[in-house]
């Protein structure tokens, strides 16, 4: 008989998109969010429209419609002890905002499981890697401390390779799919905690979706269990390559430009993040070719999130490019595109904080 998890998402956004395919395998799910989006979910659900190989239309997906239970609550009203786990939905600067950091705290605490789908890794994640020395990356986050109270057995990462995006013209609770790829997620240290992962990984390939025309289908972006620590950074090498790349001295450019300018660039760079890992203990299986991520970037036509937030004004901005400098420089290695990356990042997060200062 399959297990029933109760699960807690912090984050409504992004987080939806886990949360529907939790849904969709029969598990009870709760969405963190404002007080506005919390009201617009519980009225009207949540809409994912995900692409489907072999279908011109994208497959849309009601909460409404589903057996299991959603509801979407704000942080103040939500009890972690409540919950078998807790996903980490939302990007690293925003668990420091009021509401949220004491939520978080909660969730250390009370010592549930908590498993992250951000780019950038939690540090009680990170001190679960050996040979880390994990004060000199204190500067890369936000606010370190937010993680004080968590223990490091208990918090484990998923790759957040599935790109996704509200649509611009939509409510906030609509979602949309651009690259429906799979969340590749480490073991817990504890082996009931990593079966818990293992059963949500077996409901979600069992989903045979029911379509409006009366067939049905399976659907993508599934979860993935991997006993190697090092499975999720795999994603740092598209995230240095790409993402961080969008961002240039006075412009954005798209990811698919910042990777496609000069490919042969884009290689070496992304090569050097993969032989970073290697040497932090990864396995070179661990990761993913260059030429499959490059093909995957020819369908990434616009600027990186992270990008998009600099050129808007935000003051903070997940930086993995930081933290792979960082953990780079307790290795011995270097490199100059990464350099040149950070230091444009860092100038116009400055000029940013400097013109909120002077307003």
């Amino acid at each position: 008989m399959t297990i029933s998890y109760n699960v807690l998402i912090m984050g409504a956004s992004y987080g939806s998109l886990l949360g529907t395919k939790l849904l969709l395998a029969g598990h009870a799910v709760t969405l963190v969010c404002t007080k506005n989006t919390a009201d617009l979910i519980n009225a009207e659900g949540t809409h994912v429209k995900i692409p489907v190989r072999g279908r011109d239309e994208l497959v849309h997906v009601e909460s409404k419609k589903l057996n299991a239970p959603l509801r979407a609550s704000t942080p103040e009203k939500v009890n972690p002890k409540d919950y078998d786990l807790v996903v980490l939905g939302m990007q690293e600067p925003q668990y420091g905002v009021p509401g949220v950091r004491e939520l978080l705290n909660k969730v250390g605490l009370a010592k549930v499981p908590a498993m992250a789908i951000m780019n950038m890794p939690p540090l009680p994640y990170l001190q679960r890697l050996p040979n880390i020395d994990i004060e000199s990356l204190l500067p890369s986050y936000t606010d370190p401390s937010v993680w004080a109270n968590f223990e490091p057995g208990l918090v484990t990462l998923a790759s957040p390779d599935p790109q996704a995006f509200r649509p611009p013209e939509e409510a906030k609770n609509v979602l949309e799919v651009s690259l429906p790829t799979n969340f590749k997620v480490a073991r817990f240290q504890s082996d009931a905690h990593t079966k818990m992962l293992e059963q949500m990984q077996d409901d979600m390939a069992a989903i045979d979706f029911e379509l409006p025309d009366g067939s049905s289908t399976p659907l993508p972006v599934k979860l993935k269990v991997f006993d190697s620590l090092y499975v999720p950074l795999a994603k740092w090498s598209m995230l240095v390559t790409g993402n961080y790349r969008c961002i240039k001295h006075d412009e954005m450019v798209s990811i698919k430009d910042a990777v496609h300018a000069d490919l042969d660039e884009s290689k070496r760079v992304y090569q050097w993040v993969v032989d970073l890992c290697v040497k932090m203990g990864a396995n070179e299986t661990d990761m993913v070719p260059f030429d499959k991520y490059a093909n995957a970037a020819k369908g990434l036509s616009k600027p990186s999130s992270g990008a998009r937030a600099v050129f808007s004004g935000a003051n903070n901005i997940e930086r993995v490019d930081s933290l792979v400098q960082s953990i780079g420089q307790q290795f011995n290695m270097s490199l100059d595109s990464l350099e040149q990356t950070v230091a444009y990042v860092d100038k116009h997060l400055e000029s940013n904080r400097t013109s909120k200062k002077a307003g």
